[in-house]
């Protein structure tokens, strides 16, 4: 039977109403807060590439006397420019060099497309593009397989 009393809770013999310790829980709402802050602000490192949208028939546009083909082949450090294989980077960049310089009139419309295999290295690709990038050609295509 529990009776009464004017006394503070300490005096009741087993009777005491239990209470909830809420100290360690607003100490884990005050870390889960910091760490959702933290995480919040942290910086992503990007790198901004321009890839253009997939139509419903994609196709390779019609490649006409104006355009060079440029192939990375997944042999080690080999390229072909048209029918022409070169194993030297060098080779390939003085005939890229001579190429440029003879459409020099038709620089804005010559079109450059860069087909690579699917085991090619990223290096011999990222070499064609600087060298693009180097002599401001802007009209570059990389042609890639659709997936099956």
């Amino acid at each position: 039977m529990i009776t009464a009393s004017s006394g503070s809770h300490a005096e009741n013999n087993g009777n005491e109403v239990p209470s909830l310790e809420l100290t360690p829980l607003i100490d884990i709402v005050f870390i889960v807060i910091v760490f959702l802050l933290i995480t919040a602000n942290a910086p992503l490192l990007k790198l901004p590439v321009n890839i253009p949208e997939a139509t419903e028939n994609p196709s390779a546009d019609v490649i006409s006397d104006e355009t060079l083909v440029i192939t990375v082949a997944s042999d080690q450090n080999s390229w072909a420019l048209g029918d022409d294989t070169y194993e030297e980077w060098g080779e390939l960049k003085t005939v890229l060099l001579g190429r440029i310089q003879s459409k020099q009139s038709v620089l804005n419309s010559l079109n450059i497309s860069i087909a690579t295999d699917n085991s090619a290295t990223a290096e011999s690709l990222v070499k064609v593009m600087s060298f693009l990038n180097e002599h401001q050609l802007k009209n570059v295509q990389i042609l890639m397989q659709q997936p099956e």
